[in-house]
């Protein structure tokens, strides 16, 4: 059975437009893969705890003595699990001050974890998660385009291509809405764009 995992992070809720497409690229999902198994999380209404010192012990070997920190680290042991099983990934990643959320930022700190998804060897790093596709949502209120005055600040795509790359994901697919804080025209017509792009997604 084919597994997706359906990753949100904007705190927007219903006035966000990530999540708009990142739904509709589940939606179609389901509609193209038969059978197809959905687990759905929540950045923004359950948050993780970004990494503490305590945290770090912890993955060294020291046993907590903190509940708080022993309950999380079980929430990101199955965060890691969510992610390891999951054969597509569809996260929604609005641009939050020229990158991504704090909360996603949070999710993959769970996920970037060595002997898991990546390993040092004699040549380098090496990633241990490919073979499962990632499709990701972004919404940037700007237009950030490597022909744009404003490319040079755009740190969410490609900080997720270097991320998810080094992990072993090489060929992410994009489905972005740009410019939305430009206009309501520019709104309108970039979610219209990234709704038909993830309304036509195949199954493979």
């Amino acid at each position: 059975m084919t597994k997706l995992l359906h990753i949100d992070s904007s705190v927007l809720g219903p006035y966000s437009v990530s999540r708009q497409v990142s739904a509709a690229i589940a939606e179609r999902l389901q509609q193209a893969v038969p059978g197809l198994q959905t687990t759905y999380r929540d950045l923004a209404t359950a948050p993780l705890s970004h990494l503490s010192g305590a945290h770090l012990a912890a993955a060294q070997g020291t046993a907590p003595t903190d509940p708080a920190i022993a309950q999380d680290l079980a929430t990101g042991q199955a965060v890691l699990e969510e992610f390891l099983a999951a054969d597509i990934v569809v996260i929604g990643a609005p641009m939050y001050n020229f990158s991504i959320p704090s909360q996603l930022k949070a999710w993959i700190d769970r996920i970037a974890v060595r002997g898991k998804t990546f390993s040092y060897g004699p040549n380098g790093p090496e990633g241990l998660a490919g073979g499962k596709r990632v499709i990701i949502a972004v919404s940037r209120g700007g237009y950030y385009g490597a022909d744009t005055p404003m490319a040079a600040l755009e740190h969410l795509e490609t900080y997720l291509r270097a991320v998810f790359g080094f992990i072993g994901v090489k060929d992410l697919e994009f489905i972005a809405a740009d410019g939305i804080q430009v206009g309501p025209e520019h709104r309108e017509k970039a979610v219209k764009s990234a709704l038909e792009a993830a309304g036509s997604l195949q199954a493979a």
